[in-house]
């Protein structure tokens, strides 16, 4: 059996859906989503935006990562193709970074990208 062609075209690691999934179960709902979204603003011109959401859009892509919906909108599928969402717990950095092969640059503050 084949695993179901991906959507979304974005990647989520293990580590980042574990942590999702633990999220949302001590948020205790089943009804939310990950969503990721790309917006205009920051120094570099884009912004990531990654949130836990209820809707469904219009033309919303979805894949599932171990127990997570990973959410990407049609207007941001073409900036976030080929990205990988991953999760650290580490002494140096902790938190869920996005590792992006669209963007052609970031500002200092890695915030936003371009």
């Amino acid at each position: 059996m084949t695993a179901p062609e991906k959507t979304t075209g974005v990647e989520l690691t293990g580590a980042a859906a574990e942590k999702a999934a633990a999220l949302l179960a001590q948020e205790g709902r089943d009804d939310l989503s990950l969503r990721i979204a790309v917006q205009p603003g920051g120094c570099a011109g884009l912004r990531y935006q990654l949130f836990f959401d209820d809707r469904m859009l219009d033309g919303d892509h979805v894949d599932h990562f171990d127990g997570v919906d990973l959410v990407v909108d049609k207007m941001s599928a073409p900036y976030l193709t080929g990205a990988r969402i991953d999760f650290s717990d580490t002494i140096e950095s902790q938190g869920f970074t996005i590792d992006n092969p669209n963007a052609t640059g970031s500002c200092a503050c890695g915030d936003s990208f371009s």
